[in-house]
């Protein structure tokens, strides 16, 4: 054997290159009011980069502020990157305002929109019966729990080649593949598995179990009509 030895093979690893060069995307997790700070809104980073002084939206309520701090385990960061758990300070916003499933995003960079609709390719894995155009289960994406009607099943396909077997099938059975139309029944904020790998997966659940899995393929997005922007996102923008 003339190879490295363990240590010296662990030592060779490559760290995984963490997507932080795409625009920021940080799904929450939950709201905290904390005394004498303010709203703290907690999450995974996810792509990009948070900074302190950062101008954030959410999405799909389409708020803008100012971050004020980040901190992670009760320290204080210059910058979160992909892989952080963070809790960021946020002025001018009530716990009200922002909840568990809101995706944030820098407003200046790619910002988290609303969707009208998401087009998927989803695999039935265990459903008892058939699964046809208008079933609406809960979806499992990111940190958001809604559910969505399966609007159009628009073609069933070979799971392993991807080719369309029948266009437009009426229902879908368990095992079988297909592309759906899918319409959130309310809002939510999601995009597609290529730009955004990890808000671009999700888990069909009903009966308590899981009955299907998907990836989005692409994202109709709302033209977000104008939100709330607080005095800080507005000050913050100006420098």
């Amino acid at each position: 054997y003339k190879g490295p030895t363990l240590l010296e093979a662990l030592d060779l690893l490559e760290a995984p290159s963490r997507p932080s060069d795409k625009p920021l995307r940080l799904p929450l997790q939950d709201v905290y009011k904390i005394g004498g700070i303010g709203t703290v809104p907690v999450g995974r980073v996810e792509t990009g980069v948070l900074r302190p002084g950062d101008v954030v939206t959410f999405a799909p309520a389409n708020i803008t502020t100012e971050v004020k701090s980040v901190e992670m385990h009760h320290e204080s960061l210059a910058e979160a990157i992909p892989g952080d758990n963070v809790g960021f300070n946020v002025k001018n916003l009530s716990i009200k305002d922002i909840r568990r499933g809101f995706v944030c995003g820098n407003a200046k960079n790619d910002p988290p929109k609303e969707c009208e609709s998401f087009t998927a390719q989803v695999i039935i894995l265990n459903h008892p019966g058939q699964v046809g155009n208008g079933y609406s289960p809960v979806l499992d994406c990111h940190t958001s729990h809604i559910a969505c009607k399966f609007a159009m099943i628009e073609s069933k396909i070979d799971r392993r080649s991807g080719k369309e077997v029948e266009k437009e099938p009426k229902a879908i059975k368990s095992g079988d593949a297909a592309i759906v139309k899918m319409v959130p029944q309310k809002p939510m904020c999601v995009e597609s598995f290529v730009e955004y790998p990890p808000l671009g997966r999700f888990a069909v659940r009903d009966m308590r179990q899981t009955v299907a899995v998907g990836v989005i393929k692409s994202v109709a997005k709302k033209e977000a009509s104008s939100g709330k922007v607080t005095k800080a996102a507005v000050k913050a923008g100006k420098k």
